[in-house]
């Protein structure tokens, strides 16, 4: 797999992708690790779990400098990630053998009635290059402690981060076969969605990526759980803190330099506030540090490769040939590496390119609407549904708001962001299944009812 340093442009050294015999072996060992672990009480499975969570605290520079090398993300970022993967291990350490508990139901006199949740065997991972630590361990801290045994096929731009989180595992101590990375392309994922070793599939991508994935597991009666994209509304009412609202909705729009499926893409303010919230969005997204991502005080690193820089360039373009206006930013920085400023586009039309497609990069659409039913009308106005932020002084309008906006998940006066305490998803052509919080553990487990009849009946 060849690997491109997007600071600079320059080749890294390629890293080895698995052959044919290497996959079958992978996933022979996987069926065949599945079975002994299954049968590990999960109180073992939880101590071990906390050890991965140990092994990402003690190597947290190794791995975020792993991480910035390969896909450019800024340093201290990359940082918060690695400590962000520990606190999901530590989450489900203590929380699985609660979440997985036999669950007592009522029934007849003389039966002992409950349903028990019970692992379904290898599961695979396709995941994103964006957040390339924490989309696979959001995936492995529950669902190898469910007792499922994990197969990650990740992104092709990072596979020294696959291969470093399978070695965390290994440094925690887990058996052999228990996580296993394969370095394959797109074509040979897909085959082992269809191997019959494989149990389940869940996804990380764009909705291209999702539908072809759902596509082979629904054919082959496979469980899937898909997240997919997004274009999460960002709304400003008339009462609303401008200060705070513009300042995170600068940090949700740009986070990992703007490349995240819950990054604050559309903002839809009201017309009272919209030229002063305007003025201040504009600022602070000005104010960001556009920079070598291993310097301590950069805000915002490269795109991760030259296509997606290609990509969010002709975006933009399309949009102001549209009728859109750029306010600040609009053309790809000059100098080494693939560099985007900040930026952000008013008198968007609704029917511009950054206002139906999914745009993956630091570019911000503004949109004004006179009131409160216009916002939440224009929040919906999109194929995705994947998170949204309200921003009001008023907590029962925002939760009001919040509730009528269709997404997976809704917040007011804060940033979408994921939590391992809440169940994180999507609807529509975000995708669907939950991870996270008890929801997730329990995607990929057998509800299995279990009825116990007294040998006279009753």
């Amino acid at each position: 797999m060849a690997r491109v340093n997007p600071a600079t442009g320059e080749a890294l050294d390629p890293v080895d992708a698995d052959d044919e015999s290497a996959v079958e072996h992978t996933l022979s060992t996987a069926s065949d690790a599945f079975e002994s672990w299954r049968e590990r009480p999960i109180e073992e499975r939880a101590e071990l779990i906390e050890r991965a969570g140990a092994v990402l605290r003690e190597n947290v520079e190794e791995y975020a400098q792993l991480m910035t090398r390969e896909m450019g993300k800024p340093i201290e970022s990359a940082r918060g990630e690695v400590r962000k993967c520990a606190w999901v291990c530590e989450y489900y350490a203590e929380r699985a053998p609660e979440h997985l508990q036999d669950r007592r139901i009522g029934g007849q006199p003389g039966t002992k009635t409950y349903v028990a949740h019970e692992p379904l065997g290898p599961i695979l991972a396709v995941m994103p290059w964006n957040f390339p630590f924490w989309q696979v361990f959001r995936f492995a801290a529950p669902h190898l402690t469910a007792g499922n045994v994990g197969l990650l096929k990740h992104a092709s731009n990072v596979p020294g981060c696959s291969r470093a989180i399978a070695e965390v595992f290994e440094r925690a101590g887990y058996p052999d076969g228990v996580f296993q990375s394969l370095v394959v392309d797109g074509e040979t994922a897909n085959e082992v969605v269809a191997d019959d070793r494989v149990a389940a599939v869940t996804l990380t991508g764009s909705e291209r990526a999702g539908r072809a994935v759902g596509e082979t597991a629904g054919r082959e009666l496979k469980k899937s759980v898909l997240e997919l994209g997004g274009s999460d509304p960002f709304v400003v009412l008339d009462d609303a803190d401008l200060d705070a609202a513009a300042e995170t909705g600068a940090t949700a729009r740009c986070i990992n330099s703007g490349q995240s499926c819950i990054a604050a893409k559309r903002f839809v303010v009201h017309a009272d506030v919209f030229d002063a919230f305007t003025d201040r969005l504009v600022a602070e997204m000005e104010s960001l540090t556009v920079g070598d991502p291993t310097d301590e005080d950069t805000d915002l690193g490269p795109q991760a490769r030259e296509d997606l820089l290609g990509d969010l360039q002709d975006q933009v373009e399309r949009s102001v040939d549209a009728g859109a206006t750029v306010a600040c930013g609009g053309e790809p920085l000059d100098r080494e590496g693939f560099y985007y400023p900040p930026t952000v586009l008013t008198d968007v039309p609704r029917d511009a390119a950054v206002a139906t497609e999914e745009v993956f990069g630091p570019v911000a659409a503004v949109f004004e609407v006179e009131d409160e039913a216009a916002a939440v009308e224009l929040a919906n106005d999109t194929e995705f549904g994947l998170g949204a932020s309200v921003w009001t002084d008023d907590l029962d309008r925002g939760e009001r708001i919040a509730r009528r906006i269709d997404a997976g998940c809704t917040f007011v006066n804060e940033l979408v962001k994921s939590d391992p305490r809440l169940p994180f998803g999507g609807v529509e052509n975000s995708g669907y299944g939950r991870e996270l919080g008890r929801d997730g553990i329990r995607e990929f487990v057998n509800r299995k009812t279990v009825w116990v009849q007294s040998a006279d009946g009753g």
